[in-house]
């Protein structure tokens, strides 16, 4: 017999409030939050933890809002932001994205960021040890025989430590509660800037409510596939760029890695290998290499760090520039990692075991040291079948604006291309040469930013996809 709903949720996360009505227009009541950010201002609201119980268990939702700086002739209205994840907080991203965009905007738009369910201080959901990700050395991915029995514990876990939130942390519920921010805020359209997770919480958004969508930026975009296909896709982007990043090493022969691809993919198999055998300083083996590697291939300014950081472990034995990127201690990487996978998981069909077995095995034909760090939904083999599968685009919602890398691994080109054609009407901006992940108010590209802020400001689309010259490789 299983215990009650309400008689396992934590006060601290949940509040049972009985008669509770849907968030009323304008009701957003913002106060000072300077451990936030400086000019930034903050709010909570409430909402249903289950939509299908409304009068039930609510769950606080965290908002952060920046103030325009132009007059109330140039004010616009809002603009909800989201960075993507799933996981990432968006309260503090709401000031740091803000400053990157052109003044233009900043003086039309209040930039509002929040945390959705599950994140930071909108209830965090918690998956304990996860399957022993947080302890290091963690064991090699390409040659751990207890793979799929770790993945199975990592759905336990988040099973056994996130409680009532387990079945109630995903875009659906996201969605629903990113329409009560947009009716709190007393706007009859949301106007919306998602980066990459955030793109697709920006499609399900316009299947559900496609006559509330205002401007919508879908930038670096994620595909509408299956959360496993999109990161096999991803991994095998992954790959294509580390030969790019192997290329490019070998142009900058200071970086003390060899003049060829191939005497810098030495040296990295060679690291590799030696972290396997013996990890730096007791913590850092192969699978946290991986981690690394993953992390510095999204952004082109990663390179060269790494670059020499792998030189000095390569060459010298100096273990200084590796450290894990997920400390056991670190509590905002938890919750990152935890909600990461409850959102995948709740979001599409699962994977089976022996599609997850066949996708390592299709990485490593075409490459023997493949980059498995982004299989997260790997793990949803192991989960509950989902409750409401994400849905994204309607043939109701207006045009809306993608923004994309032809380069970028983390959201492959084509996958944004399919993302489009759920959006009807809608057009994409490509970043040509671009090869990091991210692009308005990122990449500092004039005709990437300008075209975002002419139709923020005036509703304009380009008359056709438009491609705008990118920055090529980093100089190095």
């Amino acid at each position: 017999m299983t215990t009650p709903l309400r008689l396992v949720l934590s006060a601290a996360l949940l509040l049972p409030l009985l008669g509770v009505s849907p968030t009323a227009a304008g009701t957003a009541r913002f106060h000072p939050c300077p451990d936030v950010g400086p000019d930034v201002e903050c709010t909570e609201i409430q909402v249903p933890l289950d939509y299908s119980d409304p009068f039930g268990p609510h769950l606080q939702l965290a908002i952060s809002r920046v103030r325009a700086t132009g007059t109330p002739a140039e004010h616009r209205g809002t603009l909800v932001v989201n960075p993507g994840g799933p996981g990432g907080s968006g309260l503090a991203y709401a000031a740091t994205k803000r400053a990157k965009m052109p003044e233009s905007v900043r003086r039309s738009y209040d930039v509002v960021g929040f945390d959705p369910r599950g994140v930071g201080r909108s209830s965090p959901v918690d998956c304990g040890p996860l399957g022993g990700l947080f302890a290091h050395p963690g064991p090699d991915p390409l040659h751990d025989p207890a793979r799929l029995p770790r993945l199975r514990a990592m759905a336990s876990d988040c099973r056994r430590h996130a409680g009532a939130l387990f079945a109630h942390v995903g875009t659906t519920d996201a969605v629903r509660d990113l329409d009560r921010v947009r009716r709190a805020l007393g706007e009859p359209r949301l106007d919306f800037l998602g980066v990459s997770y955030g793109s697709y919480l920006g499609a399900a958004y316009a299947a559900q409510f496609p006559g509330q969508v205002g401007r919508m930026v879908l930038d670096s975009v994620v595909s509408p596939d299956r959360w496993h296909d999109f990161d096999v896709q991803q991994a095998v982007a992954m790959l294509d760029q580390r030969e790019v990043l192997f290329g490019w090493i070998a142009e900058h022969p200071s970086l003390g890695l060899g003049s060829t691809p191939a005497a810098v993919r030495e040296h990295y198999e060679r690291a590799r290998a030696a972290l396997a055998e013996h990890p730096a300083r007791g913590t850092f083996g192969p699978r946290e290499f991986d981690h690394l590697v993953y992390r510095a291939l999204s952004r082109t300014e990663r390179w060269e760090p790494f670059a020499r950081a792998l030189a000095d472990y390569a060459t010298r034995g100096d273990a200084a520039g590796l450290a894990p990127e997920l400390p056991e201690t670190d509590v905002p990487a938890r919750n990152y990692e935890a909600a990461l996978r409850t959102v995948k998981c709740a979001d599409s069909p699962r994977p089976s075991p022996a599609e997850v077995v066949d996708s390592v095995r299709a990485l490593r034909a075409r490459d023997p040291l493949p980059i498995l760090t982004g299989l997260e939904a790997a793990g949803c083999a192991f989960w509950p079948p989902p409750r409401e599968p994400a849905r994204l685009g309607s043939r109701a919602m207006p045009p809306v604006l993608l923004v994309q890398a032809d380069h970028d691994p983390t959201t492959p080109y084509e996958g944004a291309r399919r993302m489009q054609r759920r959006l009807p009407g809608s057009r994409m901006v490509t970043l040509l040469d671009g090869y990091s992940h991210g692009v308005f108010a990122s990449q500092r590209n004039r005709c990437a930013d300008d075209a975002v802020a002419a139709y923020l400001l005036r509703g304009a689309l380009p008359a056709h996809d438009l491609a705008c010259p990118g920055p090529g490789l980093p100089p190095g």
